[in-house]
């Protein structure tokens, strides 16, 4: 029998990282009844405990631990408990300094950070296993914990470790993916360079060497280390579990911009749970596509909806410049974070640090306290999210969905690719932006997914792709869908091998197209086109000799080399139909062109709004929520149907609903006959 994990927190859970070790008891009363009048319902604690629970081997004092989920409790404040295991003890590096990472040019690091420690180390294992069984045994009952917290961003900084001991540990891995050494050899082409293996113990992780390395064993590398990291987690989870068997557990991901080292497809299905980090880039100057980006990637993850775990009230500390966040911002993010499928908003964290690496990140109460407007800001959600808890469990209502792929993004990033100018979530996020400024809702999904229930699918950027995957999404079209390919994808296959017979590979078939070269452009250069887009149009980054096997030219370069060749096609294959953009066209072209695959293949309208006002709607057992959010400050005026209920403020709305200047509206449509009955 399954068993069913789920959160007891009642509506949208609120709150953030709480760390009350770094202040004085008398504190903790002030920060409950402060928590009382923000309207948190959950915090983190522990994270970054494991000195205080464990201050020598063995020996546990759990007295401060006790004393919090007890008053956390009194409180009706729930814990979410972590296990401490990012941040190991001083006094474990002491006693295993072999446990400590070795980076790819040789150097052993240090302890005095965190995440310091090689994810293949036995001694580490043993040792967080340890500490997260006792944690499990302790708290397993108490009436604070509704969801264990395993480790805090796994990857983060210590994402590979290049020692002997992982040496061995990868070669373990190699052994279980591949029978023998030959099948390993003809995998990574090893006939290159005289790289052939004769033994196993032969190979080594990809550590720094004199030219390009072998770009399979550089993958393969990535997929390890990934796993690697993933069995820590299952590990820790499974030792929870046995404690505690109906307690869910997750551990926080990082779908955000500058973060690639885990598989997410492999870890989200180990969650009960799915919860993400996400924190703005302040040189982005359109960060709320961001927001949305990585809240449905997120979703899509989860299968529906998600909790985010950490991000920002204001600055963060870690970037070159570190800003503030302008009024409102604070509001907009959080609920559109919700819009795209959170039922939880946490920070980090509670309270900002007075002293450590992180005294500077903002946190929901700042250092100057309550009289700032943050505090005022975390207040005010923590109300909106206390209305808006009917949302919960409420999902999202795509039509569209986007191929992403870790596998294919680790692979196009490898060094000597005809351009090291692309960027996978450059690529994916550009043909995201326009569907996201027409307010067109989109999924995330894997090359292999089931894609019955979309009209139409989107592959900007998939390099790698297995047999399988590429069947999966022809074969789409082929039986009416509309499918969309960008260019460099179907490439080569799963061990990074060139499919033969022309570009673009795996897809030439369904595309109706064939490339024998490729011309890659240079930075600021651009390639002219013509044909039906819109004057002017332009293609950056690449171009390649396209030779039509079936398809219509849609648009062609109309200078250069490629004068005259075509730039974007439209293939009919089976009952469907498939696009072939063959360079990266501008902006206003990019979305003219998805506007009209749109158009071609049924997707619903979306709703209609005023440039910089995003609306995404969730739907509910009984009823839809809109959410409208003003991201240009101009304030808007939507008409909405009868029986509608504005639930931020509780309103009634008859013919409209008025979104204030950079403000945020969240509105109950009822079901047809729901309306009509009303």
């Amino acid at each position: 029998m399954t068993t069913e994990r789920t959160l007891s927190v009642p509506g949208l859970a609120y709150g953030g990282d709480y760390n009350p070790e770094q202040w004085p008891e008398e504190v903790w009363a002030e920060d409950m009844r402060l928590m009382r009048e923000a309207g948190v319902t959950m915090v983190s604690v522990g994270i970054f405990s494991w000195a205080l629970l464990e201050p020598a081997e063995g020996t546990y004092d759990f007295s401060r631990m006790d004393r919090l989920l007890d008053l956390l409790r009194e409180n009706g404040i729930a814990a979410d408990l972590a296990t401490p295991t990012a941040a190991p003890p001083a006094w474990f590096f002491r006693s295993h300094p072999e446990a400590l990472p070795v980076d790819r040019d040789g150097r052993r690091l240090s302890y005095g950070s965190r995440q310091t420690f090689c994810a293949s180390s036995p001694a580490y294992r043993e040792a967080a296993l340890r500490i997260t069984r006792t944690l499990g045994e302790r708290y397993a009952e108490h009436p604070a914990v509704v969801m264990w917290h395993v480790h805090n961003e796994y990857g983060c900084h210590n994402a590979a470790c290049y020692c002997d001991t992982s040496a061995e540990t990868f070669r373990r891995w190699l052994r279980e993916r591949y029978e023998d050494l030959s099948d390993l050899n003809h995998a990574w082409g090893t006939t290159f360079w005289s790289q052939w293996y004769y033994d196993w113990d032969e190979i080594l992780p990809p550590r720094a060497t004199g030219a390009v390395p072998n770009p399979t064993h550089q993958l393969d590398w990535r997929r390890f280390c990934s796993d690697e990291l993933l069995s820590l987690y299952t590990a820790e989870r499974d030792a929870l579990r046995v404690a505690a068997p109906s307690t869910p557990v997750t551990t926080n991901f990082m779908v955000m911009e500058n973060f690639d080292a885990l598989d997410y497809w492999r870890w989200a299905p180990e969650l009960d749970i799915v919860s993400n980090d996400h924190y703005l880039m302040s040189a982005d100057p359109a960060s709320e596509i961001d927001v949305a980006l990585s809240g449905d990637l997120t979703r899509s993850l989860a299968g529906g909806p998600w909790l985010l775990m950490e991000h920002s009230t204001g600055a963060v500390n870690w970037q070159p410049v570190n800003r503030a966040k302008r009024p409102g911002e604070l509001r907009r993010n959080a609920l559109a974070h919700v819009a795209h499928g959170a039922d939880g908003i946490a920070y980090f964290q509670w309270r900002a640090a007075e002293a450590g690496a992180e005294q500077w990140h903002s946190a929901m109460l700042p250092h100057a306290g309550t009289e700032s407007r943050i505090w005022h800001d975390v207040v005010r959600l923590g109300g909106d999210l206390k209305a808006l808890a009917e949302v919960r469990d409420s999902i999202g209502t795509a039509e569209v969905a986007v191929v992403w792929d870790w596998n294919a993004r680790w692979a196009l990033e490898l060094p000597s690719q005809p351009s090291s100018d692309l960027r996978y979530l450059d690529l994916v996020r550009s043909w995201y932006e326009p569907l996201w400024r027409s307010n067109h809702a989109v999924d995330f999904v894997r090359p292999d997914a089931d894609l019955s229930h979309y009209r139409l699918v989107l592959v900007p950027s998939l390099y790698l792709v297995d047999d399988a995957g590429a069947a999966n999404l022809t074969g789409y079209a082929e039986r009416g869908g509309t499918l969309a390919v960008g260019f460099h994808s179907g490439a080569v296959d799963e061990n990074c091998h060139v499919r033969l017979g022309g570009y673009p590979g795996a897809f030439r078939e369904a595309l109706g197209v064939r490339s024998d070269e490729l011309f890659p452009l240079l930075p600021g250069e651009t390639a002219a086109l013509g044909g039906q887009v819109p004057p002017g149009a332009t293609g950056t980054l690449w171009s390649e000799r396209l030779y039509l096997k079936g398809a219509e030219a849609i648009a062609g370069y109309t200078d250069g080399p490629l004068g005259g060749c075509a730039a974007v096609t439209r293939h009919a294959y089976g009952t469907g139909s498939a696009w072939y953009l063959a360079t990266h066209p501008d902006a206003d072209t990019l979305a003219t062109l998805l506007d009209r695959m749109c158009s071609e293949a049924g997707v619903v309208a979306p709703l209609a709004g005023p440039p910089g006002v995003e609306i995404v709607r969730r739907r509910g057992e009984d009823a839809d929520y809109v959410f409208l959010i003003d991201h240009a400050g101009d304030g808007a005026e939507l008409p909405v149907p009868p029986g509608t209920t504005e639930l931020l403020t509780g309103k009634r709305i008859q013919g409209s609903v008025s979104v204030p200047a950079g403000d945020v509206a969240v509105v109950r449509v009822p079901r047809p006959d729901e309306a009509g009955a009303a």
